[in-house]
């Protein structure tokens, strides 16, 4: 018998879930460079839930001899108020890109998850605590340049 491989596991759907601004940084990790329409976001005032279906880079896989991509939920729970900048969120042709997710606690355990985009925009959702999520909803797919993406 032999100990289990990263490796192993890189066919596996990925689910995670953040609680504190260390976990976040990992789900920030996963999804760096994802993209979306616009129109793919959505907020449940009511549920105090704002989701996005986004196509995530599989950085977890990097280094395999094809480039992949695979479309995720991304969640964020007990959302009180979302808020966005630099870009018309009604523009059906809009394709958004994510650079980075931050949490800024404030003092009474309630905080503000940043969204950093590509090209000045961001979203912001004020949250009652942090409780984030990322799940892997379809099977890996070639990413259509066959490469990871660049910050050059």
């Amino acid at each position: 018998m032999s100990d289990a491989r990263f490796e192993d596991g890189m066919d596996k759907p990925l689910r995670l879930i953040a609680f504190d601004a260390e976990d976040l940084q990992v789900l920030s990790a996963m999804t760096q460079d994802a993209v979306w329409p616009a129109a793919q976001m959505v907020w449940h005032s009511k549920e105090r839930r704002f989701a996005v279906l986004l196509n995530r880079f599989r950085w977890e896989a990097r280094g395999t001899s094809q480039a992949e991509r695979v479309q995720s939920v991304l969640s964020f729970e007990d959302v009180k108020a979302v808020q966005t900048q630099g870009f018309d969120r009604t523009d059906p042709d809009l394709i958004l890109s994510l650079l980075s997710i931050t949490f800024t606690p404030a003092t009474d355990g309630t905080g503000a998850c940043l969204l950093t985009l590509a090209g000045d925009g961001a979203i912001r959702l004020e949250v009652e605590a942090l409780e984030a999520g990322l799940r892997d909803v379809t099977r890996p797919y070639a990413s259509p340049t066959n490469r990871a993406p660049s910050h050059d």
